[in-house]
């Protein structure tokens, strides 16, 4: 069983940053694509970015590119989420996932493709 443990969220003014974490307790970490997901009150899950298992970026969703910066520390199995110029509509829960193919990159965009998840860290931002 994988345990992933997000942490960083939290309320921030529009236009400030926040930098997520995700700990996950997979010794097998290393192979694997990391995702980030995000959800706001009333809507679905919604792909936010992506990461190979040795740190190249994948993609992001148009509404945080150039905003966000995804990475990855494979020595302490943690993959982080460092956003900027937030925007109220930025307000949601955001999780942290692993993809379920070893060393796949098979429709990272999609929450089908992700097999184990965090419980999620509120982050809210005021206009």
């Amino acid at each position: 069983q994988v345990h992933l443990v997000e942490s960083g969220g939290g309320l921030v003014q529009a236009g400030g940053s926040l930098k997520l974490s995700c700990a996950s307790s997979d010794m097998t970490f290393r192979n694997y694509v990391m995702g980030w997901f995000r959800q706001a009150p009333g809507k679905e899950r919604e792909f936010v970015a992506a990461i190979s298992w040795i740190g190249g970026t994948l993609g992001y969703a148009d509404s945080v590119k150039g905003r966000c910066t995804i990475s990855r520390d494979n020595a302490k199995n943690t993959v982080y989420l460092q956003m900027n110029s937030l925007k109220p509509e930025d307000t949601a829960v955001y999780y942290c996932a692993r993809h379920r193919g070893y060393r796949s990159t098979i429709n990272i965009g999609s929450r089908d493709s992700y097999d184990y998840w965090g419980q999620g860290s509120q982050v809210t931002v005021s206009s």
